[in-house]
């Protein structure tokens, strides 16, 4: 019989997996924080289900591979939005 944490860890998993999310989606997602659903997909997951495991696993890698980029653009739309501010304050 499976208990709560083992159906949330499921949960975050399948979801993690069919959404592509990054760990802060799914907490958003969730109203959990990113520290349960880390704990979750990547230490309690193992034991539960180790092929959606190692799914999950596949894919907070390539998230980890790709924040960098995902970062930088975050940066670059801010200051972006920052300069359309500052042109419609000048009108």
């Amino acid at each position: 019989m499976q208990g709560i944490v083992e159906k949330r860890a499921i949960t975050f998993g399948e979801y993690i997996l069919k959404n592509k999310a990054t760990v802060r989606n799914t907490a958003k997602e969730f109203g959990i924080s990113k520290s349960t659903v880390h704990k979750d997909v990547s230490e309690r997951l193992k034991y539960i289900n180790l092929n959606l495991y190692r799914e999950v696993k596949n894919i907070l890698e390539l998230n980890k591979s790709q924040r960098h980029i995902r970062g930088g653009l975050a940066t670059k739309n801010k200051y972006l939005k920052e300069k359309q501010n500052k042109f419609n304050d000048t009108k």
